[in-house]
């Protein structure tokens, strides 16, 4: 079983956005990271994708949900305020081959380290924890 943990494309800046910060969208920047992750990730299997609700997360993998033909099951166990324990476990019961969008704080709960916004970590169980395999980026 492999995940393809994605952190959401780019955003702009929290500081800089009025209103609910759940509502943020991709920026152009992010729009094109989120289209060029159809083309970086086609030789791994994805059977679900799962995604925090917020609007950026959700955007980031709708171009690879519709280059897949699959929905995108929003988590609220993946928002920003819930992924370091509720994502955990989410995570933790997962089966088969699963992309999942979150947010920055993640990985360094799953893994102990850090992810840039856009980057893709493909992670697989071993010995009941997950281990990073790869570490693959947009080049836009």
């Amino acid at each position: 079983m492999t995940i393809l943990l994605i952190r959401h494309a780019r955003a702009g800046e929290r500081s800089e956005w009025q209103g609910d910060d759940r509502l943020r969208p991709l920026d152009e920047r992010g729009r094109l990271q989120a289209a060029a992750l159809v083309e970086l990730l086609r030789d791994y299997e994805v059977d679900r994708i799962v995604s925090s609700p917020y609007d950026r997360c959700v955007q980031t993998v709708e171009p690879l949900a519709a280059a897949r033909g699959l929905g995108v099951e929003q988590r609220e166990e993946l928002s920003d305020e819930l992924q370091e324990v509720d994502g955990v476990a989410l995570v933790d019961t997962l089966e088969g081959h699963a992309a999942i969008c979150c947010h920055g704080e993640l990985a360094p709960a799953l893994i102990d380290e850090p992810q840039k916004k856009g980057e893709v970590i493909v992670l697989e169980r071993d010995a009941g924890s997950w281990r990073p395999l790869e570490r693959l980026r947009p080049s836009v």
